[in-house]
This record gives structure tokens, sequence and C-alpha cells, in this order.
């Protein structure tokens, strides 16, 4: 007898009546259907601005591809000014004639930590297709290789590079074989991820192609691995003739230089001083005589009983 007027009657509970009035009521819907209701002012709203801009979308699509373009060239002017990059210069002859090249990336994180990047120089040209590079771990040898397929690739893509001074001949493909990774799911394992990359560069490259190949062989036994970095390492100089890049931890490979006129040995070098290993990122001409992967493996922190006992 105490309830308002205006109070309706929802729900009774076990010791008590639970009311609502009209006012909460609409309230109440209007909270409910709010987010739809949203929805279909969004919507509403979304295709008038469309009809709106039918008639000048071909304008609108010029404007957008010319800022996009303006934004891309101004990306690498900055880049070029802010990092000291140089223009590359195209040729008509086969040729990849890099002066002082460095890694865009690793450079910007080096230089982050006050650290200073070595820069090195490449040159393949007809007469010298393939660079056979040996080296420690950790000595550097994925970086060099990477570094000059990004110069390769800016260069193409209209930027200046991280360089003092770069010369290319025509390059029609990058192709590359670096790092370790399967496909459980499609039933392929490391090594045969491996071999299927391998294969695709073998069957497509051409002499105008840029290759990169890093431990090739390396996910099978040592002799078998072995023998297919030797036949690949072959069919790249005599039959695809590609300009490449071909690290390895197999030494006994470099001697095909005495076969091949066109493949030259380069190493980055490394020294070791009172029980340590100082990497010194410099390539150098000629072949390294060792990996260093014992001490590169106490450097990683395995147990020192285990480093001597290998």
């Amino acid at each position: 007898d105490k309830v308002p007027d205006d109070y309706r009657r929802r729900q009774t509970l076990k010791n008590a009546e639970r009311y609502i009035t009209p006012e909460l009521k609409a309230f109440e819907d209007k909270a409910l259907s709010a987010q739809d209701r949203a929805l279909a002012r969004e919507k509403l709203l979304y295709e008038a601005i469309l009809d709106a801009l039918l008639p000048v979308v071909p304008t609108l699509q010029t404007i957008a591809r010319a800022v996009a373009q303006l934004d891309l060239l101004a990306g690498f002017a900055e880049s070029a000014l802010k990092r000291n990059w140089c223009k590359p210069e195209f040729a008509a002859d086969t040729q990849l004639n890099i002066v002082n090249g460095r890694h865009p990336v690793v450079e910007g994180e080096l230089a982050n930590q006050a650290d200073t990047f070595i820069a090195n120089d490449c040159l393949l040209a007809d007469n010298r297709r393939l660079l056979l590079i040996t080296g420690p771990n950790m000595g550097g040898k994925s970086t060099y290789m990477r570094q000059v397929a990004l110069i390769a690739l800016l260069a193409h893509i209209g930027s200046y590079v991280p360089a003092e001074s770069c010369v290319l001949g025509p390059l029609d493909r990058i192709f590359t074989r670096i790092g370790a990774s399967d496909d459980l799911a499609s039933g392929r394992s490391t090594f045969m991820v491996e071999m299927t990359e391998a294969a695709a560069i073998l069957h497509h490259a051409t002499h105008q192609s840029l290759v990169l190949m890093d431990e090739i062989g390396r996910g099978t036994s040592t002799f078998d691995g072995m023998a297919l970095a030797f036949a690949i390492l072959r069919h790249l100089v005599e039959k695809n003739r590609s300009l490449t890049l071909f690290a390895t931890h197999y030494f006994e490979l470099t001697r095909l230089s005495h076969e091949y006129t066109e493949l030259a040995n380069v190493h980055l070098g490394a020294v070791e001083h009172n029980d340590r290993i100082v990497f010194m990122h410099a390539v150098e001409e000629g072949p390294a005589n060792q990996s260093y992967g014992i001490q590169v493996a106490a450097l990683a922190g395995i147990p020192s009983a285990v480093v001597r006992a290998a």
C-alpha cells in the first residue's frame, strides 16, 4: 500500500518485490537498443559519404597514388640524407660492384648503441660470378650476404643505397636460401624445405639473377651434405652462371677455386686473444681455415666441462 502509483511490479522474490517505472523502462529500452541504432546510423552515414564521393572516386584515386608516391620518395630521401647513402649507378654489363656497403637495419641498430658498423666491399662480375664465403660462426657471413641483396633491391626500387659507391648490371630476380625452418603441417622437414628452396633456385635462376645460398647441406649427414654442397655449387657455376654469394662451413669447397676461374674465395676474419675470440667482421680475400665453433659454443654459455670435452 506504500508503493507509489507509477510503480509497476516486475518480479516477486522470496522476501521482496521488484518494481519498475515507465521512465526506467523507456531508458532500459533505449540502452538495450543503442548499439543496434548506432550501427544503423553509422551505416546510413557511411553510405551517404560513399554516395557523395562516387562522382569523384577517379580523382581521389589519382591523388592517393600521387601522395603515396611522394611519401615513398620522401622516405627514400630522408634515409639517404640521415644515413649518408649514395646514388647507385646502373651499367649494361654484368656486375655488382659495391664499395664499403653496409646493412641498413644492422647499421641503424648499432648507431642506437653508439657502435660502428664495419663496411665491406663486394665485387661480382662476368669473370667473378661466385663468392665462396667462409669464416667463423658469428663472424658476419649472413649479414654480409643480406646487405648485398638489400643494396641491390633498394637500387632497383629507386632508392639511394647504404654504400660509398655502387654500380649494378641488370638483375632479373633475387633468390635466397637462408635460415632453418620446417613445414611440418605439409609434411616437410627442415632439410626438405632447404632442398625444395635449393631446387627452385637451380631450376629458375638465370645468368642475370642474384643468388644467396647460406649453409646449404647442413640438415643431413656430413658426407651427404658436403656432396650436395659440391654438386649445387658446381651447377651454379657451370649451368646457372648467376651472380652468387655462397656461404659454407665446408672448407673442402674452397679448393674449387682452382677449377673455376669465376669462383673467388673470401672470408670474414677473426683472431684469438687470451683464450677469447674477437670477430673482425671484415671481408678479406682468400679462404678461412676454421670456424671457431667450439669458442662460439663457450660464448653461448655451454658448460666449461662440455667445452673442454669437445
